[in-house]
């Protein structure tokens, strides 16, 4: 495993359930008819940390092995849950993430179901855990398959122009930090409706007079 470009989730870890002195957060099920959406952030640019490259573009996925990688090194309890909920055939959007500019630059399908993160048992990944024990792991990790690159990145600019109408309620608004994310069915169809428009475009931005 050693040397594997790592994908690290930024947002600062939420307590655990066991700590009583602080607030719990955690993710609210939602019912599941079929496949569910979700939207995975990575970075497309190097930035090394502890000796290793934490950079994992969509490129990256698409020249992995089969085209598949392990989703490891979430450091998130509610990024953990939403990977724990997953199926097999779940689709996601693949966003890149600190880079100019970011955006939504692929699709995604989940092909393993959560399972124990071992990064968190190594000493030298920079996403080691110390307070985790391979009999109670406390990460996971999910496998995902490269689908396809959008005709064009959907730049995080242009899904802010839909923010207070048909992406009101999307988790890249209001729980921006989050490694990952929900994506509703809505969501999903529409942002793919934006593919064949051009950010140029007057529709695309929501200012057409």
């Amino acid at each position: 495993m050693g040397g594997k470009r790592k994908r690290q989730d930024t947002s600062s870890p939420i307590a655990l359930p066991a700590a009583p002195t602080t607030r719990k957060v955690s993710v609210k099920t939602v019912p599941r008819d079929g496949e569910m959406f979700y939207l995975f952030k990575s970075e497309p640019e190097s930035r090394i940390e502890k000796g290793v490259d934490m950079k994992f573009s969509i490129d990256d996925l698409a020249a992995s092995p089969n085209g598949t990688a392990e989703w490891d090194g979430v450091r998130n309890y509610q990024a953990r849950n939403l990977m724990r909920e997953m199926k097999v055939g779940d689709k996601g959007f693949f966003y890149h993430s600190n880079c100019k500019p970011p955006g939504i630059v692929g699709i995604v399908e989940v092909v393993r179901e959560s399972y124990p993160d071992d990064t968190q048992f190594d000493p030298k990944n920079p996403h080691f855990d110390p307070r985790s024990g391979k009999e109670e792991p406390k990460w996971d990790m999910v496998d995902i398959k490269f689908i396809r690159k959008l005709s064009r990145k959907i730049s995080l600019d242009e899904l802010k122009a839909y923010r207070d109408k048909e992406l009101s309620s999307m988790g890249l608004f209001t729980t921006a930090r989050l490694s990952v994310q929900r994506v509703t069915p809505a969501e999903w169809d529409f942002i793919l409706s934006l593919e064949g428009v051009s950010e140029d475009d007057d529709d695309a931005t929501g200012n057409k007079a």
